[in-house]
């Protein structure tokens, strides 16, 4: 392999796959989570309650770590289910709290259960949580031409997830600031800020012009 081909793409923020393939340059730390999941499409309402209380855990720690205790995370909060996680009481708490293989964050737990409740409110007004969540997606003029690593870097939020932050917090939920609506954002498909040159961001591309957003319900 030519050297300088691999040290432009490290200086692009991207990486060679011990499979061949180009990526951004944080691949090799999640291959599963990079290559499946960021930047592709979520609708379903469970998943994503997942990934925005997962973000709030993530909030000050590592998302690898977070992800890493997924699995943990989905024993001890009923798979996400928000109708379930809505109806935890102190003693839930209690329980995680003395669960050493998820974050044992008595803010950030309450919070889960909290946003369980608000998830429920969410869907009698909008019909579901995709429905809500769906209606902050950028316009494709409200996004940047290019995503390279300078914007990978330096873009911590945005104005449109400002917006959703604003609009989560005027409805009682937590641990939604604007840099953790704007990951959110990401996790969701909602933008796709894979690097120009990443295989996968052609792949996200094709999944958010496939995807059938869900229609907020009739008022």
């Amino acid at each position: 392999m030519d050297e300088h081909y691999l040290i432009d793409l490290k200086a692009a923020g991207l990486t060679l796959t011990d499979d061949g393939r180009v990526c951004c340059a944080w691949q090799p730390l999640m291959p599963g989570y990079h290559d499946g999941e960021w930047g592709r499409p979520v609708t379903d309402d469970r998943r994503l309650f997942e990934k925005v209380c997962l973000e709030g855990f993530h909030s000050g720690m590592s998302w690898q770590l977070i992800y890493n205790k997924r699995h943990h995370f989905r024993r001890a909060f009923h798979d996400f289910d928000f109708h379930a996680v809505a109806q935890f009481t102190e003693a839930d708490v209690d329980r995680l709290m003395a669960d050493n293989t998820i974050v044992r964050n008595r803010a950030k737990i309450l919070s889960t259960i909290n946003n369980a409740k608000r998830a429920i409110e969410l869907v009698d007004e909008a019909g579901s949580l995709g429905a809500w969540f769906w209606q902050f997606e950028p316009l494709p003029e409200e996004r940047p031409a290019r995503i390279d690593l300078e914007y990978w870097q330096n873009a911590k939020t945005s104005p449109e997830a400002i917006r959703l932050s604003k609009a989560l917090k005027k409805r009682g939920w937590t641990w939604v600031g604007p840099v953790t609506a704007y990951a959110l954002m990401q996790a969701l498909g909602l933008i796709n800020d894979h690097i120009e040159g990443c295989q996968c961001r052609e792949e996200c591309e094709e999944a958010r012009n496939n995807v059938i957003r869900p229609p907020l319900k009739a008022r």
